[in-house]
This record gives structure tokens, sequence and C-alpha cells, in this order.
């Protein structure tokens, strides 16, 4: 048997948890799958897996054999891309996602230069706000926005996303201007929740060099950033709005910044990958270009004093949150990182 196949397919079954989205990030039969683990296991005279209708686990040497074969095969890849990286560009396919309004507004329009570059990539770009699993969806790498807490991936800083806390003229003369945070309590947002868990986004405001979050009231929730901001548009409610997305309606008076004395909290803007010994050549140029591109533009760049403001692009490893109530009318909270 092809015992180095074996090793490919055992390991993106371990990682996937599953025959049938191992043989979707292969390229492979489902039955192949199943033969090439067979055919495995009775080469080597010992069981890797435990399997039911219901889920997979590793045997006690099925775990061993899985440590081993990660390692051969990231020194089997390094060796390989050592030798062949000087004699031709990067080439193959490449599977990214990204949240659907920055890959559409921002990357897909500079994606030819991409293209012009390195031409023997071929890129299959998935958008959408809900993350995905890199390693069980086979995505190879993610744009990502905020704080990354998983530290079996690498995050690596392409930008600062900035937010404006806007409304539309209609909203503002129906139910008026806030002019401090407390004010918020008498006016109504649109409001946006996670696609994952439903739960809904507070807003965020810098104060005093401390995060304040305020959770407010909606007629309207969504989970997409351009029905969100159409919302607003539409005189819905007031939104925390992200600055790329407000700075064209701003100019054409659509909407109206409010509460400009109180930013949100800037957030950083990742390009995510899993945490391997060696990147792939086609991981590493997507995630350059990706860095520089976003290194021109004055929107995501940054300048010092929102850097300085910015979230982590990483979660420490131990953080734990404080809590305290803020004095004002409002339903106002703080969350402090010590």
């Amino acid at each position: 048997m092809d015992r180095l196949q074996g090793m490919k397919v055992f390991t993106r079954v371990v990682e996937t948890n599953s025959f049938t989205r191992a043989a979707e990030t292969l390229d492979l039969p489902r039955a192949s799958v199943t033969t090439i683990i067979q055919n495995l296991e009775a080469h080597l005279k010992v069981r890797l897996l435990q399997r039911t209708t219901r889920r997979l686990s590793l045997t006690a040497d099925g775990a061993a054999y899985y440590e081993r074969c990660v390692r051969i095969l990231a020194d089997i890849e390094e060796t390989e891309s050592s030798l062949s990286q000087a004699q031709r560009a990067p080439r193959g396919k490449l599977r990214v996602d990204m949240p659907s309004a920055l890959g559409k507004l921002v990357v897909m329009p500079k994606i030819d230069e991409f293209h012009e570059r390195y031409p023997d990539i071929d890129l299959m770009v998935g958008f959408g706000d809900r993350p995905v699993d890199l390693i069980q969806d086979g995505v190879d790498c993610v744009i990502r926005i905020g704080t990354l807490q998983d530290s079996s991936l690498v995050a690596r800083r392409i930008g600062v996303f900035q937010r404006m806390t806007v409304a539309s003229p209609l909203y503002l003369e129906q139910h008026g201007t806030p002019q401090s945070i407390d004010d918020l309590q008498d006016h109504v947002a649109v409001n946006y929740f996670l696609g994952r868990t439903g739960r809904v986004v507070d807003w965020s405001f810098v104060v005093d060099q401390q995060t304040v979050e305020v959770k407010m009231r909606g007629k309207i929730a969504v989970n997409d950033a351009e029905a969100y901001v159409a919302s607003g548009l539409k005189g819905v409610g007031m939104l925390q709005a992200p600055r790329f997305m407000a700075l064209p309606h701003l100019r054409s008076g659509e909407l109206v910044e409010v509460l400009s004395d109180w930013k949100p909290q800037p957030m950083p803007i990742s390009a995510v990958y899993p945490h391997n010994r060696h990147l792939s050549p086609t991981v590493r140029v997507f995630v350059d270009w990706v860095a520089e591109m976003f290194g021109r533009c004055p929107l995501f760049s940054g300048q010092e004093e929102v850097e300085r403001k910015c979230l982590p692009t990483t979660a420490p490893e131990s953080a734990p949150a404080v809590r305290r109530s803020v004095p004002t009318t409002a339903t106002v909270e703080v969350e402090l990182a010590v």
C-alpha cells in the first residue's frame, strides 16, 4: 500500500473527525478513504480508530501514530517546498474565507492584482460572517475581525477595523441627537447578532481609556453587515457601522456621525491559518499580499493612536475579565482584562 497516502488520509480523518469530510477535503470517494484506513490498520496490525455509528475516537496506538504522522508529513512538505520554491512560483488551489462586506467591498476589487502576481494559484473565496473551522471545512486561510481565541491557530494582524456611531437624518429628526452615552437609553438601534450563537453584540465605546459596553434597545437585529447599514439608512435605528462602509454615506449626507468624542473600540483584522511548522507557499504569498493591500489603505492601516487602543490580535493565555457597573442611568458595563 501507499503508506504516505495512508498517513495523509489518516491524519485528515482524525482532524475532521469524519470519513465523509476527510473524503471531501481530499477530493476522494468516501469508499476509498474507508478502504485506505482499513488497509493501513491491516498493514500496521493495530486498530487506529474506534468507530461507532455516531462518532470516531482514537485508540492509544492511533493517538501515538497520529502524532508521528503529523511530524513526518510536515518534514516531507517542508523538504519538498524548500527544493521547489526556488525553481517555480507558488501554484495550486488556495481556499480562503472572509467576512462578506470586507471581502466584497475591499478585497475583491483588488483581487486582479493577486492574480497578476501569482497566475498559477487557483483561488476559492468564501464569504460569510460566521466563523469556519479551518481543518474540518478544508479552508487554508481566513480573514477575521476581532481577537483570536484559538491557540491552535496563528493570527497575523493585517489591519485595524474601525467603527463609527451613526444615524440617518430622518432618525435624528424624529428622535433627536444623543449628546452623551447616557442619552442612549432614550434611543433605539439596529442591532447585530452573531450567526452561530444568536447573541446580540453590545455597543462599545472607549471612555477614559476603558471599554464601556452598552446594551441597546432595538426593533430589528441582523447578522449581515450590508443589511445592517441598509437598515440604518432607512432610519430604523442608530448603528455602529464599519467606518469603510459608513464613509460614502457620510459624504453624501445619508448618515451623520454622533457621539464622536467616544469612539467604538478598534479591533484587529487578521489573516488566520493553522499552526503548522511549515506554512505552504500559497498561504504565505496570499497573507503577504493581503497585508500589503490593507497597509496601503488609510482606512485600515491604523493611525498610531488607533493602534494603541486596538484590542489584542490574540487572547492572552490567562486574562480574567473584571466587570463593574458604570454610574449612569443607562444599562452600561465595563469589561477590563487584568
